[in-house]
């Protein structure tokens, strides 16, 4: 543990988001570490996108520190059909909690955004500075947008007002907590459901959505949390010296991709079904490739430790565990 942040361990925290599958994992994280002054919220008890409910919850409680994990998340069908939801949801909450942050006197701040902020057709692996420079992928640009100007308000008020606003990028989370909703949930969840189903049913055979090709990269969400406290525990001269003030964000991934063939061979083994697997190119497959370049996290003392085989091995006994309460 870095000495900054020892010294910020007594800090008052607020996790939004916490019940979430990000947020939960920052939650044990943060527990796990010693942290006892955690904040948390329901939706029902505080209403991110309202700005007054917002700023009055941060006057009472004036949290030291801040991991914004909230936010509308969906795989590719959700983003293709709730596109308003998904860039309008997500402006409020980053906007109406990095303002009460400044308000407020937050200490430190860390934004979570998401690898999809990069150009459809950005260079693989992706830097840092590929933000900005190509167009987004369709099927969920206003979900980058909004999380690009997550970004930008981070960077705007540590350049205006001198606040330590800090930004993850992480790359396809899953484990705990995930959402194996069919109509919303992203491609691994997505494919345990199906397989287990089809496992369970007997069905000779699983449809998975496009081609196969496309490359994907999946971080287990715990990895993410610890990733999120390393980042929010370097000392402010450690992080200025390895970000610039208008790219301040950082990638957080393992640095491996497979694709989406090769994924769903492995969830199919892990779950134990043995029938054919069926592409449906009628399905979109989203952006060809997705793999973010880890070095300036590495540089910075932290690499993913959880592999996709043992992640996913866990993640399905977290699913068989937790049926009765999933969304399913």
């Amino acid at each position: 543990m870095s000495s900054s942040h020892a010294l910020l361990s007594s800090s008052s925290i607020y996790v939004a988001g916490h019940r979430g599958m990000v947020g939960s994992a920052i939650v044990r994280a943060l527990e796990c570490a010693g942290h006892t002054q955690l904040l948390t919220r329901s939706h029902a008890e505080l209403d991110l996108t309202d700005q007054a409910a917002v700023e009055a919850f941060f006057a009472e409680q004036r949290p030291t520190q801040v991991y914004l994990a909230a936010a509308k998340v969906g795989g590719i069908h959700a983003n293709d059909t709730y596109p308003a939801e998904f860039l309008y949801q997500n402006l409020l909450i980053e906007a109406n909690i990095i303002h009460a942050a400044w308000r407020h006197g937050v200490e430190r701040l860390l934004f979570l955004g998401s690898s999809c902020i990069y150009p459809r057709l950005a260079p693989q692996p992706m830097a840092e500075d590929a933000l900005l420079t190509g167009a987004l992928e369709p099927t969920n640009e206003p979900y980058a947008i909004a999380k690009i100007a997550g970004i930008k308000l981070c960077e705007s008020y540590n350049r205006q007002y001198g606040t330590d606003f800090r930004s993850v990028m992480p790359t396809n989370l899953y484990g705990p907590g995930d959402n194996f909703d069919l109509a919303n949930s992203h491609v691994l969840p997505a494919l345990i459901r199906k397989f287990h189903a089809a496992k369970t049913e007997g069905a000779p055979t699983v449809t998975v959505w496009g081609s196969g090709t496309p490359r994907r990269e999946f971080l287990h969400v715990d990895d993410m949390a610890t990733a999120c406290l390393h980042v929010m525990g370097l000392d402010a001269t450690t992080w200025r010296a390895q970000t610039d003030p208008r790219c301040s964000h950082l990638n957080v991934g393992t640095g491996v991709d497979v694709t989406i063939a090769e994924l769903a061979a492995l969830v199919a083994e892990v779950v134990g079904f043995t029938g054919e697997m069926v592409f449906d190119t009628s399905k979109p497959d989203g952006t060809p490739r997705k793999l973010l370049d880890v070095a300036r996290l590495h540089q910075l003392g932290w690499e993913a430790r959880i592999g996709l085989a043992d992640g996913v091995r866990q993640t399905y006994a977290w699913f068989l565990d937790h049926q009765a309460q999933l969304r399913v």
